[in-house]
């Protein structure tokens, strides 16, 4: 990319001026900051990283959605605290993707004329939150907004086997996509273990250089993956070093503006990160309803359009953020990039080490991002995911200025549906000779086997879930075997006394 530049002015023409974090550590309970009062300060230290009084002209103002504390309108008390009345003041839906497409979104605005300075910022309190609960220590926050209902998430969108099964949080699902695509890429259960535990090694690596981390301390890819007192298995394969660690106290936000106002502030050119673009699209938010899962159409076309915007290669890229909520999410990214097992996966140290403040980790990512280009890197990719491999939207950021203006149309959402295949039909009665299309084996907090679940094709081709008892040794054996995947094998579906699906191996 060049500073070369046709039909583009310089009022149209997004910039991020400034970012800031915070990440608190009270030393009294009752002193940990609320969740607005965490994105009050990261938007202030933002200002002040831009060097420039540009806080008091913010008209557009996005908030990433929390989930440690509720407020009623948490957007407005934001702005009256900063003294500001943005004309766009929004408050968001749940999502892990959802910063990033703040921050396009953001950008497109500018590119339209519709606003002149911007700020994304997100937030949680839920390490504070959570030991305020257990002890029943009152904090003196903003009360709580009891009236306000909570958003829909989980258990809401998925069908009533899925939840009585328990694969309809996170780290139940996504491990169906993890044994999926190890088998569709012929690996043994092992060897995708061994790359899910080198990758998490790199997250960590990271997070041990980023002074805002919550946890700075490099951990082993064997720690990672062997399971232990203090890394117990949750949902197989992944151990609790394995997942998000949501138990943060955590702010950043992310200050934008045109170029030309940038230089009408006097900020310096090298400190303007320009955003060039980026796409997004969906997966239902049933996952049962989706074709396979062993790809993401959404997350496939979603990065191929960045690619297309960099020439087609992924090593083009000077710095990356893939999405870390669970393993296979960026084992799945890099392959699409086109890069190898050795891709170094983040600027920021992924949502286990850096730690995960909810929906708000990819503020912290495009901060860090910010940092990197700004000491040096040339070009930069933000992946963000939500739901259960289900949003996606990914940013291209640069020191050198774009060529074209920013385009309004960042949907890829057609593509994506254009490659979806047949979607079986769901079934929660069936019997006779299943397949195995995927599964997990659910963990208790003491790391006893609670039950393994089972996804099966059934003998004309619908889909099922199905149980397999704690007691059923040899079922579990063979869904655990490291050397040889269950995807594929075949085993006998019957009906318990309480009427839930049951399978077992052949």
């Amino acid at each position: 990319m060049t500073n070369t530049r046709s039909s583009v002015t310089d009022d149209r023409i997004p910039v991020i001026v400034g970012v800031g974090e915070i990440a608190d550590h009270p030393k009294e309970l009752t002193a940990g900051l609320e969740p607005l009062a965490l994105l009050e300060v990261a938007v202030r230290r933002a200002g002040e990283d831009a060097g420039a009084p540009l806080l008091n002209e913010v008209d557009s103002l996005d908030v990433v959605n929390f989930l440690s504390w509720r407020y009623r309108d948490p957007e407005q008390l934001l702005a009256t605290r900063l003294g500001i009345t943005p004309s766009h003041c929004f408050y968001g839906p749940v999502g892990g993707e959802s910063p990033i497409r703040f921050l396009h979104e953001a950008a497109q605005r500018i590119a339209r004329g519709e606003a002149k300075v911007a700020v994304v910022c997100g937030a949680e309190a839920q390490s504070t939150a959570t030991k305020a609960e257990r002890a029943k220590v009152t904090l003196p926050w903003t009360p709580f907004a009891h009236d306000v209902p909570e958003p829909k998430r989980g258990a809401a969108f998925q069908k009533p086997l899925a939840v009585t099964l328990g694969v309809f949080r996170p780290i139940t699902v996504y491990p169906l996509y993890e044994a999926a695509t190890a088998a569709h890429w012929g690996q043994t259960p092992r060897e995708a273990l061994a790359e899910s535990g080198e990758l998490w090694a790199r997250f960590s690596q990271t997070a041990a250089t980023n002074p805002q981390s919550w946890m700075k301390r490099e951990v082993t890819a064997d720690e990672i993956t062997t399971p232990s007192p203090d890394n117990r298995l949750i949902a197989w394969p992944y151990t609790k070093l394995m997942v998000a660690n949501p138990t943060v106290n955590m702010g950043a936000a992310v200050l934008m503006t045109s170029l030309a106002r940038a230089r009408e502030a006097g900020i310096a050119d090298d400190r303007l990160i320009h955003i060039h673009g980026g796409a997004s699209a969906e997966e239902p938010r049933d996952y049962l309803i989706r074709d396979q899962f062993y790809q993401s159409h959404p997350q496939n076309a979603v990065l191929e359009a960045v690619l297309d915007m960099v020439g087609g290669d992924g090593k083009a890229f000077d710095a990356i953020e893939l999405y870390s909520c669970f393993p296979v999410v960026p084992k799945m990214a890099r392959r699409t990039l086109g890069l190898g097992p050795d891709v170094q996966p983040t600027v920021t140290g992924g949502l286990t080490f850096h730690g995960a403040p909810l929906n708000t980790y990819m503020t912290h990512a495009t901060c860090a991002m910010v940092r990197k280009l700004r000491n040096g890197a040339r070009l930069g990719l933000l992946y963000g995911q939500g739901g259960f491999v289900t949003k996606h939207h990914a940013l291209v950021l640069s020191r050198d200025a774009p060529r074209e203006t920013l385009s309004q149309d960042s949907s890829v959402q057609a593509k994506a549906d254009r490659r979806r295949g047949e979607v079986p039909e769901f079934v929660s009665e069936a019997s006779g000779n299943g397949k195995v299309e995927s599964f997990t084996v659910i963990y208790s907090p003491r790391g006893e086997v609670d039950h393994g679940v089972v996804m099966l094709r059934t003998p004309d081709n619908k889909r099922t879930l199905a149980r397999v008892p704690a007691g059923d040794s040899a079922t579990l054996r063979q869904l655990t075997d490291m050397d040889r995947t269950p995807v594929g094998s075949r085993g006998e579906i019957v009906s318990a006394a309480d009427g839930i699906l049951e399978w077992r191996a052949s």
